[in-house]
């Protein structure tokens, strides 16, 4: 390869990558109010009643209509001011899987793309990865669902949540002896529903101990 072919492909691969940014920017661009992190108790005291006011009432959270404007709007707004807000993510989410898109009406960005942004934002946010790996399951991406919610279990190994999620991810992918552990794990831990343990039951794999 000659050197002007050389140049050629480094500018193509610097050009891609650009282009990649443009298209899922950092949480800290573009961010009309913020950002600020969901988890800080003073953003979620001071700042998150302003943008929940004016963008994220009950009726957005639960996808009914819009508060300033479109569902998909109001719920971006929150994201792009609390990247890793929760509930918004999980909305977002919903939203998409309504709407059979990656990316809903009148969002900036795809979901996958939200939820970049968020754990960037805040790594240490294992919420953040268990949605996204309860968003990854709905979409069918298990192996990509099983790495966030491995990630979500190594930073909060306790959680009850993330170890009943990972059990119906490992029964679906019908690796029982691991539903198993995981659901023992998560019960152990005070997680109160039982489908779990059902589901194992009824295919004859439940075990007591």
């Amino acid at each position: 390869m000659n050197i002007a072919a050389i140049l050629g492909f480094v500018l193509a691969v610097a050009s891609s990558a650009a282009s990649a940014s443009a298209v899922c920017p950092p949480a800290t661009v573009d961010a009309k109010y913020g950002p600020f992190d969901y988890t800080d108790p003073d953003a979620k005291a001071n700042r998150l009643p302003i943008v929940e006011k004016g963008h994220f009432k009950p009726q957005v959270e639960q996808l009914i209509r819009g508060e300033s404007s479109d569902l998909g709007s109001d719920i971006d707004y929150v994201l792009r001011s609390f990247p890793n807000h929760h509930r918004a993510l999980n909305s977002m989410a919903l939203l998409a899987l309504r709407e059979k898109t990656d990316r809903p009406d009148h969002s900036h960005f795809t979901v996958d793309c939200y939820f970049q942004r968020a754990i960037g934002f805040v790594p240490g946010d294992a919420i953040v990865h268990l949605l996204y790996g309860n968003y990854l399951y709905q979409v069918k991406k298990e192996q990509e669902a099983l790495e966030q919610y491995q990630q979500a279990e190594n930073l909060d190994p306790e959680n009850p949540n993330i170890l009943y999620n990972a059990g119906l991810l490992y029964f679906g992918l019908k690796q029982y002896d691991k539903a198993l552990m995981y659901a023992k794990k998560a019960y152990a831990s005070g997680f109160p529903l039982p489908g779990l343990r059902l589901k194992l039951q009824k295919a004859g794999q439940w075990k007591d101990d």
